[in-house]
């Protein structure tokens, strides 16, 4: 990643599954724009998070993720760098 772009590895805890938390995190990533990466369930019940792009678009994602949809309720975000190799675009990704 060059300076002026990052790659964070974010997991979500607290009721982020069954409450459209991954396609509002899409609809938040594409709002923003200029975000590459990925949203998946995780089978302990968090969300879990690729993100690459500019260091502002990747920091406004990861303030809105600590926010939450609507519906869900956030008890704790961990943020951490990753090399961050994806492909263009923000997708959904099967559960792991």
């Amino acid at each position: 990643m060059t300076a002026d772009r990052i790659a964070r590895r974010i997991a979500v805890h607290g009721k982020v599954q069954g409450v459209c938390f991954r396609a509002w995190t899409i609809e938040q990533a594409t709002a923003i724009g200029g975000i590459d990466g990925w949203v998946r369930n995780r089978m302990d019940g968090s969300v879990e998070a690729l993100a690459a792009g500019p260091t502002d678009k990747v920091e406004a994602l990861i303030a809105k993720l600590h926010e939450g949809s609507p519906a869900s309720r956030v008890d704790r975000v961990e943020v951490e760098d990753t090399p961050g190799i994806v492909g263009p675009g923000f997708v959904q990704k099967p559960t792991v």
